[in-house]
């Protein structure tokens, strides 16, 4: 195995481009000695001369050649290696893994794209799941970082929040409800709920309130995405509470409507989640860094929000 240096490559290959160790040594501020020993140094890693001298003139042996031929393509990987860890600096280049809870589904790609705009040259890995495999994703270090709604506590993990993300009460337009002002929250106590699943961030947060009034809820049913509670709820079987992001275009529309009930919206948040000690990538810290300064502003601009005509609770 040969054993050579970057720095001996780069002696040579001035003496090499140049003929002449004394012209060499100028080029790289070097000493002649200081050139004539890191060659003598690589020869002797070779096991072969590189140079041959015929009177004042050096030339090339046919392993010099060759070495020649490897360091210049050597150096080119160099520079090549160089411009590409520049450009990914400067976020023009790289992969971004990124997974979100399937509620944030309806708004990422949308701050995705923007970013992409931006960072043409970046690949991103998108997953969409739900929150238990989520959390595994975490755990095993498979993404980037999350999009995901509160955090769990007594986790090594660093989570910050970027926007906001109202839990609002949906039903449809023909419901007895729909065009009550100010419902109580006890006069849902008998109303049939489309559910997610147990241990979704959505759940979790409706049964949170009803058990903070004591008022209980009924369950009519339960679905793992939010798609089949939105259709389930326009058919008249019940109500459902979802992020505001979710509905918006139905909201638009008039397919559903969002109740004026008590202590709703449910104000939480978003938040980008990654593990404690892990070392972003400039890629990956240039979108954190994008959610966290924009990301809000962004979404506010791109679709008209239906809080803004709600009561406050």
């Amino acid at each position: 195995m040969l054993h050579l240096t970057l720095r001996q490559l780069k002696v040579f290959e001035s003496v090499a481009k140049h003929r002449s160790f004394s012209r060499a040594a100028e080029a790289l501020y070097l000493s002649q000695p200081a050139v004539s020993m890191q060659v003598k140094q690589l020869e002797e890693s070779v096991g072969l001369p590189l140079f041959e001298q015929m009177g004042k003139k050096i030339f090339l042996t046919e392993a010099g050649q060759e070495m020649f031929h490897y360091s210049r393509a050597i150096a080119g990987q160099l520079e090549e290696m160089e411009e590409v860890l520049a450009r990914m600096k400067g976020l023009d280049q790289g992969q971004l893994k990124i997974t979100v809870v399937s509620t944030a589904n309806y708004f990422a790609p949308q701050l995705l794209a923007s970013f992409s705009q931006r960072h043409a040259g970046v690949t991103i890995n998108l997953d969409v799941t739900n929150r238990e495999v989520l959390l595994q994703q975490l755990a095993n270090n498979e993404t980037d970082m999350v999009i995901m709604g509160q955090p769990p506590e007594g986790r090594d993990l660093s989570a910050e929040s970027f926007m906001e993300n109202p839990l609002v009460v949906i039903a449809s337009p023909g419901h007895a409800l729909a065009a009550v002002k100010r419902i109580e929250l006890k006069q849902l106590a008998g109303e049939p709920f489309m559910v997610r699943e147990a241990g979704s961030g959505t759940r979790s947060a409706m049964e949170r309130i009803f058990q903070e009034h004591e008022i209980a809820f009924k369950t009519s049913m339960v679905m793992s995405t939010n798609e089949a509670i939105k259709q389930a709820v326009q058919a008249g079987m019940g109500l459902g509470i979802v992020s505001l992001h979710t509905v918006t275009l139905e909201l638009e529309t008039g397919r559903l409507v969002m109740l004026d009930v008590e202590s709703f919206p449910i104000m939480r948040h978003w938040f980008v989640v990654h593990r404690q000690n892990k070392r972003l990538s400039p890629v990956a810290a240039g979108f954190k860094a994008f959610l966290l300064e924009e990301a809000a502003a962004l979404m506010a601009r791109n679709q008209a929000s239906p809080l803004s005509s709600m009561p406050s609770s």
